[in-house]
């Protein structure tokens, strides 16, 4: 039997009474699926429906195989070795056991056939990039990046007949990435991802397109779902320029049938006022132009009716996918301001600047370097959040940090609510119209933070953050476009565009750094921040 997944009439609600899906019929087969749709359709939803990690309302989910499923937050104990967390500790144990000469039956039991394992173990690291691991480090020795890898090791070790990967390039620097595209082409099974980076999603074989709880299919990859999609587009916007005028002349045509029924009653009732003919054949031809007027009319009406329903489905048609829509005060800083000063910084962890920093006026810098170099930690005491081992961070502008975890929200409340602790002096009124602009209308801006997706998750963080008094004039921001669909990306990048103040990124998203009008790189290696250029750490030119 081939490998696949099958969800039949799958219904979903949070406990809030929020639905995600009601009926829903999908299948996956062999191949590469990638899932796309907007913030809050469900995506990660149904991926954790399909693993087991939810259950659903209604319906049923059947997978044909073994289900190995990436979520897009990993978290591992700190504590647990390399070799736990691939799930490999016990065999290991035994092998080393009967190398060293016990060859008591319970290990060979536990080593069963899988005589390589350990070898196949460095071999899947080595793949990943992950080579440096040893087997025997804990986790709390590796990056965020570097966990995420070694969760997919695992899950490559086990074989799975069938791959769920939610997000897997969020944190991964440009080396992984380019690991775990490889791992991903090479996937010979059914794999369904969730992605927002278009080149993990040019690696696909089809298109699902997840949207008001269904699903559409679309061949190819990525760049030709976007061709499709901007054919359908340009036909579905013809044809509500067809319907409007189709409503237009029905409108136009029923206008002109109240008018001739206006002027035959006035002509009837004129002859019935000159008694030009006898009562009784004016009364039988003012009734035969009524009930013909009365059908003309009515015909007119419900073609009125018929053209309504055209345009209401065309325009249904046409996207009009809500986007972020960020409001950014006011932040300008003068040219050449001094906005931050760094001097003989030392950080926790090892990394360091040495001498002196400066930035300037309203720079836009970018902060890349491979995973677990120090970005976060530079930035987090920048913030104030960590102290530095030695040296300064000094700020001398007002500055607010958005985490990459976004863990500045807190998960009982509500988004307005959330927002409202950042803002104390803001009315009721005011957090909500500020909500609105981020997409929390009416009843959303009461849902509680930890049922939010991803996305929505980021818009409260990114709302609460510019809704805080005072207004940052240094913004920094780690790895904002993680969880963000494409076109909240693409809103984002306006928003900053527009903003006036210093801005420092760290990100992985080379095509979202050279959209936001980067002025200097630097990068974090070996413990050192440098000054350098895309090209010259193996971005394209």
């Amino acid at each position: 039997m081939s490998t696949s997944i099958t969800c039949t009439s799958l219904s979903f609600t949070w406990p809030d009474g929020t639905s995600v899906f009601e009926g829903l019929d999908v299948s996956f087969g062999p191949g590469r699926t990638g899932l796309v749709g907007v913030n809050g359709s469900g995506k990660s939803t149904l991926l954790k429906l399909i693993a087991g990690e939810l259950a659903p309302a209604d319906g049923a989910v059947r997978v044909a195989g073994e289900v190995g499923y990436l979520p897009q937050n990993v978290t591992l104990d700190t504590g647990l070795k390399v070799d736990e967390t691939l799930g490999i500790a016990t065999q290991r144990a035994a092998l080393h056991a009967i190398e060293a000469g016990d060859v008591a039956e319970e290990h060979f039991e536990t080593v069963g056939d899988d005589w390589d394992v350990e070898e196949r173990a460095l071999a899947t690291l080595g793949e990943l990039g992950l080579g440096h691991v040893e087997l025997d480090r804990t986790i709390g020795e590796v990056s965020g990046g570097e966990s995420v890898l070694l969760r997919l090791a695992a899950l490559l070790l086990r074989r799975p007949d069938v791959l769920l990967l939610d997000e897997p390039t969020n944190n991964l620097d440009l080396y992984a990435r380019r690991r775990l595209n490889a791992a991903v082409a090479a996937w010979p099974g059914v794999m369904v991802v969730v992605s927002h980076d278009r080149e993990l999603l040019d690696l696909v074989d089809q298109i699902a397109d997840l949207r008001s709880g269904e699903v559409t299919w679309y061949g190819g990859n990525y760049s030709a779902y976007e061709e499709a999609l901007a054919t359908e587009q340009e036909a579905a916007e013809r044809m509500v320029r067809v319907a409007e005028a189709d409503f237009r002349k029905q409108k136009r045509e029923l206008t002109d049938a109240q008018v001739k029924l206006a002027l035959r009653k006035r002509y009837a009732q004129k002859m019935y006022d000159t008694k030009r003919e006898p009562r009784a054949v004016m009364k039988l031809k003012s009734r035969a132009a009524q009930v013909s007027a009365g059908k003309h009319r009515i015909m007119h009406e419900e073609k009125l009716t018929e053209a309504k329903e055209r345009l209401d489905e065309a325009v249904d048609a046409v996207r009009d996918d809500d986007e972020i829509r960020v409001d950014l005060p006011y932040t300008a800083v003068p040219p050449g301001r001094n906005v931050l000063t760094l001097m003989d910084l030392e950080l926790a962890y090892g990394a360091r600047v040495t001498g002196g920093f400066d930035l300037r006026g309203p720079e836009r810098i970018a902060l890349i370097g491979r995973n677990g170099s120090g970005k976060t930690t530079l930035l987090r005491t920048i913030a104030g959040e960590l102290e530095p081992v030695s040296g300064a961070a000094t700020a001398h502008v007002p500055l607010r940090f958005l985490p990459q975890r976004l863990d500045v929200l807190d998960g009982e409340l509500s988004v307005a609510e959330n927002v409202a602790r950042f803002a104390p002096g803001a009315t009721n009124n005011r957090v909500r119209a500020r909500l609105a602009r981020f997409l929390f209308r009416g009843a959303r801006a009461d849902q509680k933070a930890a049922t939010l997706s991803g996305g929505e998750r980021f818009r409260a963080a990114l709302a609460a953050l510019m809704l805080a008094e005072p207004a940052p004039q240094l913004l920094m921001l780690d790895e904002p476009t993680n969880n963000l669909d494409m076109a909240s990306v693409r809103q984002l990048t306006t928003a900053l565009e527009s903003y006036e103040g210093a801005l420092i990124v760290a990100s992985h998203d080379l095509p979202f750094l050279e959209s936001i009008g980067i002025t200097r790189w630097l990068m974090l290696e070996e413990g050192e921040l440098k000054e350098t250029t895309p090209e010259a750490v193996g971005y394209p030119a």
